[in-house]
């Protein structure tokens, strides 16, 4: 899976999680799907993607942009 298809999956996940929250608890729950948003927009500026290092930290992100779920494989 690349990392941009894991971004969308994460962003529209957490965006009608936060719909979610704002019909059956509260209205503030509207913040979170605002938060996602803001995210997006400063990521495509900055290039600061927090999913993406949290990968690459762990050693899951390659240099071409693909996952490889569990870590890279030794002799690629």
């Amino acid at each position: 899976m690349k990392i941009d298809s894991l971004i969308r999956l994460l962003a529209g996940t957490v965006t009608l999680l936060g719909v979610a929250v704002t019909f059956f608890v509260s209205p503030w729950g509207l913040l979170i799907p605002a938060f996602v948003g803001l995210n997006l927009i400063q990521s495509v500026f900055t290039g600061f993607c927090p999913p993406s290092l949290l990968l690459r930290a762990l050693g899951w992100l390659d240099d071409d942009g693909i996952i490889q779920w569990g870590g890279q494989k030794i002799g690629r």
